[in-house]
């Protein structure tokens, strides 16, 4: 059998409307034509479809069989290009967005939820790695968009700030800082540290500030996860310098003040990251307009309406003596 889906349509056509020219109408061919479609699907199938009558046409058994299931195969198709449509559109299908650990526990359990309980056709995975890792894989084409901290050098990608992500001190409560309003990275050089592990983004960034000083940090303890550094800091066993939304998230169990650093270089926001807007799939276009990105790409060299970094500017102007910083 040769049918297509346009001789399914023209012959329901004539079946619905009990005329093989009222059908032709209904299908926008003319008779001639019609009646030659007609004819070669029963020559085709080697079976009589329809019955010629005085006053129009009937089917067949077998033509009842043919409408029957051509019903069937024309609503599937429509079922399909509605879904197809929806995939397209961004309504349907699985979205992969990349975050680092303050974005992933802080910024995004309050604002994905409105987003995604609106479109219930998405799936968002949402994957945890430092922001060095996310540059890494937007510039192996690994990744379409992620959300990093302005402190890495995110050079040749486009980075949109949707959200403060500053640093600040955390110390048990007896300690001699603990009513201080601002400290100063500089005047808490002497301290015993307790940090991340030595290949965290975030602690090599701290670090480079401490060898810039000319010193390094007095490291007590490495631990794995925020949560452990914020539970040794509660035992007194030293200070440590943590995202500020991440050591409020973690104060309510363990026991320790919260004093802001001074500097410049502390002050960081969290960015939308990717690589050129017009290669993004459409979902990733509107979970990110929902984060805070504009709807379009910008010009070449408008970076100031988007807040981007192309060339991996210093938006403190240390990097140069530091080398690359990350997080």
């Amino acid at each position: 059998m040769r049918l297509d889906l346009s001789d399914l349509r023209l012959f329901l056509c004539i079946v619905d409307a009990g005329s093989i020219t009222q059908g032709a109408l209904r299908a926008n061919l003319a008779l001639a034509s019609a009646s030659e479609r007609l004819r070669g699907m029963e020559a085709d199938l080697g079976l009589k479809l329809l019955e010629r009558r005085s006053r129009g046409v009937a089917t067949t058994e077998a033509g009842e069989a043919l409408a029957h299931h051509a019903r069937l195969i024309l609503r599937r198709q429509a079922l399909l290009k509605g879904e197809l449509r929806d995939f397209a559109l961004g309504a349907r299908g699985t979205i992969h967005l990349y975050a680092n650990t303050a974005a992933l526990t802080v910024f995004l359990p309050r604002t994905l939820g409105p987003w995604l309980a609106a479109r219930p056709g998405l799936r968002v995975e949402l994957k945890e790695r430092t922001s060095v890792e996310i540059v890494r894989m937007l510039h192996a084409g690994l990744a379409e968009a992620g959300i990093v901290s302005d402190a890495v050098d995110a050079n040749g990608l486009v980075r949109k700030a949707i959200a403060k992500d500053h640093l600040a001190l955390i110390v048990p409560r007896a300690h001699r800082l603990a009513e201080c309003a601002a400290v100063r990275f500089i005047d808490i050089l002497d301290e015993a540290f307790v940090g991340l592990t030595s290949r965290n983004a975030l602690q090599e960034h701290i670090e480079a500030h401490a060898r810039a000083e000319g010193r390094d940090l007095a490291m007590r303890v490495h631990m794995k996860t925020f949560e452990g550094v914020c539970g040794m800091v509660s035992d007194g066993v030293g200070v440590a310098i943590l995202p500020r939304s991440l050591a409020g998230r973690y104060r309510r169990k363990n026991g320790y003040r919260t004093i802001p650093l001074a500097e410049k270089w502390a002050r960081r926001q969290l960015c939308l990251c990717f690589r050129d807007w017009n290669e993004l799939s459409p979902p990733i276009q509107s979970l990110l307009v929902h984060l805070g990105a504009k709807s379009q790409a910008p010009a070449a060299g408008l970076m100031p309406e988007w807040g981007q970094t192309r060339t991996g500017s210093d938006p403190v102007g240390r990097r140069n003596a530091l080398g690359q910083w990350r997080q």
